[in-house]
């Protein structure tokens, strides 16, 4: 079994919804879910005049291989009526892996870690609640010092 942290978010229609869709959608097609953080509300990250999201971060347990892992979360996300117009652009349901174990993926349509995930706020804060230690296994610092280095000043509230 393999541990995985996923982040999910929604800034169209009933975001609370779509997060507790996926979650349910996760915990019956990709494995269980161990923990999840508090549910926070947070600016748009790349695109500000773009609504609000609520995100949340799930630590799950999970048999899948990556690619696999990710055709999954690809087919909530599908399932869940999300779209891919427009890079950053609104979405009912995002889910991205975060971590996959202590691995390092890079393949054309899939690296992990998420090589975003040190300089966005509305991933760092949920995984402080789960996963202060968890060492970034590229970057060789803990999510706490990367928390602790953040440059990014969006605003994120725990709803």
């Amino acid at each position: 079994m393999h541990a995985v942290y996923l982040v999910l978010g929604s800034n169209l229609g009933d975001r609370m919804g779509y997060l507790e869709k996926a979650l349910l959608a996760i915990k019956n097609q990709v494995g269980e879910v161990l923990q999840r953080s508090s549910v926070y509300r947070t600016a748009s990250w790349g695109r500000t005049e773009l609504p609000e999201y609520l995100n949340q971060v799930l630590q799950v347990q999970t048999a899948l291989a990556p690619q696999d892992l990710l055709r999954h979360l690809q087919q909530i996300e599908a399932d869940l009526k999300r779209t891919r117009e427009e890079r950053w652009g609104s979405r009912t349901i995002d889910i991205d892996i975060l971590f996959y174990d202590s691995e390092h993926v890079s393949e054309p349509n899939l690296i992990i870690p998420h090589p975003l995930l040190q300089e966005r706020r509305f991933v760092l804060e949920p995984l402080m609640e789960l996963a202060p230690t968890l060492v970034h296994p590229v970057l060789g610092q803990t999510v706490g010092e990367l928390y602790s280095h953040l440059q990014d000043t969006l605003i994120v509230e725990k709803v």
